[in-house]
């Protein structure tokens, strides 16, 4: 690493998808956004934009084979606008990286062992760390001097103790077969809980928060002092809060009903509950201002899917505050945390007694920037705060690299 790097690529590989954010930290500034879809498909795109000059969008479409072409065109974007991979300011590439296990509990330098162990969780996350990998190796490749770093979304729930992190099951099955409650989204819940203790205008170990990460896949956590001590996903992200796809906690026993009554197979049923529930399949919609819309001209399958949705949530701010003990602030986050006030007014209201309230003018107002929107009389503060999972990764990998 030369002295004057200071820059990080950030990578967040899907199946047929590469997201990207290049970031000074410098300064923390962003210097080009973009993202490479239906990769492997004649009507692959590329959509990239540099947060200098005017700042306009260039598009490619036509056919990108692979996630190596997909980032080989990433890289000549980047050096159009000079910020090529070969930039001796670059410092780290940063890794997404949805399943770390119990082993990766911090940002990790990646060699060989290290992606050999993120393989070794692929039975974990089927649907995630396969397509985590291939983008690693591809990076790898592009640049194999370059420290790359992976940034876990489970890392910042590895200090639940073991009372939640455990499943009520067989111990020797569970450790043999590593069944536990392991969370994600940890990125997300670890930046939202900081800036929300700074909002309070505290230091992390004085705040117990309650972060409510709410988009298309949704999940809640419990964080004392800095440190999560409870989360609503588990063994894998289907476990928890109504999503829009997922049906969150269920009773394991539907499997079995489905598989002895319905007859359907595993992956039938696993097909049904984490791309045919939630939201989607209580009503067919999954974007929450539809679902709104059809509230508002007198849909009852839409309104019954908001209030399933609203029920869930309120459950687990009451459990989380029971874990908790003293909650300071709660946090709404993510797509619909930051942009839906009728979510966050249904989910606070009637909690008054625990200390909650909103004030409606502060929640009709929208911002980019953190903010509260509780009554100066409230107990519990409750605030938005717009998550940044790619600036948490960078920081994270900068200070790894950098240390």
């Amino acid at each position: 690493m030369t002295a004057n790097a200071s820059r990080v690529l950030v990578l967040n590989s899907g199946s047929s998808s590469v997201k990207y954010q290049l970031l000074d930290m410098a300064d923390g500034s962003r210097l080009a956004v973009g993202l490479v879809e239906r990769i492997g498909e004649a009507t692959s795109r590329l959509a990239h934009t540099p947060l200098s000059g005017d700042g306009a969008t260039r598009e490619q479409k036509g056919p990108i084979a692979d996630h190596e072409a997909a980032l080989k065109a990433v890289a000549a974007e980047l050096e159009a606008d000079g910020l090529g991979l070969d930039s001796p300011q670059l410092a780290a590439i940063g890794h997404r990286v949805v399943h770390g296990g119990l082993k990766f509990t911090a940002p990790t330098v990646i060699d060989d062992a290290v992606l050999k162990e993120i393989e070794r969780l692929v039975p974990v996350a089927p649907l995630h760390n396969p397509a985590n990998i291939t983008g690693i190796r591809t990076a790898r490749a592009l640049r194999p001097d370059l420290p790359q770093v992976a940034v876990f979304d489970t890392a910042f729930h590895t200090t639940m103790p073991e009372h939640a992190a455990r499943y009520a099951i067989d111990v020797a099955t569970a450790d043999a077969h590593r069944i536990r409650r392991y969370g994600f989204h940890g990125t997300s819940h670890a930046y939202v809980s900081r800036r929300t203790a700074a909002l309070l205008g505290k230091d992390p170990s004085e705040v117990n928060v309650i972060v409510l990460h709410l988009g298309n896949g949704a999940s809640a956590s419990a964080v004392a002092g800095g440190r999560c001590v409870d989360t609503s996903m588990g063994l894998t992200p289907l476990e928890g809060l109504v999503m829009g796809t997922r049906s969150g906690d269920i009773d394991p026993a539907v499997v079995f009903h489905l598989k002895r009554v319905a007859g359907m197979d595993t992956d039938a049923i696993d097909e049904l509950l984490n791309k045919k529930s939630g939201l989607v399949g209580l009503c067919g919609d999954n974007d929450m201002r539809e679902i709104r819309r059809r509230i508002d001209e007198g849909d009852e399958r839409a309104a019954l899917a908001f209030d399933i949705y609203i029920h869930r949530l309120k459950k687990y701010i009451g459990a989380y505050t029971a874990v908790l003990g003293r909650v300071d602030a709660v946090a709404f986050t993510a797509g619909v945390g930051e942009n839906a006030a009728p979510v966050r007014a249904a989910a606070i209201a009637g909690l008054e007694e625990m200390g909650m309230a909103v004030d409606a003018d502060l929640n009709a107002v929208r911002g980019d920037e953190p903010r509260l929107i509780s009554p100066e009389y409230a107990r519990v503060a409750v605030a938005v705060v717009p998550t940044d999972e790619e600036l948490e990764i960078a920081q994270q990998a900068y200070a790894l690299v950098s240390a």
